[in-house]
């Protein structure tokens, strides 16, 4: 298993970003004091995104992804977010859109040995990034075939106030109305009977988010999506997502 960190020009934020990359090596030859890899085998892989005042360093810093990531043989592809909510923003060159949907997984599969079928490539993040993963997941759901959010930032287009707004959108109300809105994206999914991905979502019980995320699990289910859920007694905490993301790597089709 490799670590890697990379920095390139990204044509949709217009600057030079960084992602952190777990990458399974397929053996070790002592002898010849090298690692082997077979050059025709794709890795499936996961899209990890951190959650508000983080960045690219979080997931590997704060959990165990990268010793279970080797367990299952899954690359894990990092990036940073700032604190965008991974979607297209009002300000110029912050088209996180577009970048997390696709410039990266176009530009990660250029550099390393990536599967770029869908059935193996997803997407998962928590807080911001559960929200980001969500939501991008959905609006590139040809792209992506499992989606997992963990204690997702659902709830800023449910409470529609100022101190909700993050400074974030000119306006909120109007926001609400497009795909921006988790629902509102979904929506569109559906009517276009576009491919669903399948949804792994969980929240701590005595996370301020539960309710709203209970609130899309139920919303999901009743338009036919395949939603598996979890809850544990925990808070909006790094215990909770180490936790949650072992069990993330349980549900993919690894």
């Amino acid at each position: 298993m490799a670590l890697i960190q990379v920095n390139y020009m990204s044509k949709a934020l217009f600057r030079i970003v960084p992602i952190n990359v777990i990458l399974p090596v397929d053996s070790f030859d002592a002898d010849a004091d090298r690692y082997l890899m077979d050059k025709d085998h794709k890795y499936k892989t996961l899209y990890l995104l951190h959650g508000l005042l983080g960045n690219y360093t979080d997931w590997v810093s704060q959990t165990r992804i990268q010793k279970w990531a080797e367990e299952k043989n899954l690359a894990v592809v990092m990036p940073s977010g700032d604190n965008a909510f991974y979607f297209t923003s009002r300000t110029p060159w912050n088209d996180y859109e577009t970048f997390i949907g696709e410039e990266l997984p176009e530009i990660t599969r250029r550099m390393f040995p990536l599967s770029d079928r869908r059935e193996d490539t997803f997407i998962a993040g928590l807080s911001m990034g559960g929200y980001g993963a969500l939501r991008n997941g959905i609006v590139f759901s040809d792209h992506f075939s499992h989606v997992a959010g963990l204690s997702s930032a659902l709830h800023i287009f449910d409470d529609l106030s100022e101190e909700a707004n993050l400074g974030l959108f000119d306006n909120l109300e109007e926001a609400s109305k497009t795909n921006l809105n988790h629902k509102v994206a979904a929506r569109e999914m559906f009517r276009n009977r576009k491919e669903i991905p399948r949804f792994y979502m969980a929240c701590g019980r005595q996370d301020d988010l539960l309710k709203v995320n209970m609130d899309f699990r139920d919303f999901l289910k009743e338009n036919g999506a395949d939603v598996t859920w979890d809850e544990e007694d925990a808070g909006h905490d790094w215990d909770f997502w180490d936790s949650q993301i072992r069990k993330v790597l349980e549900w993919l089709p690894l």
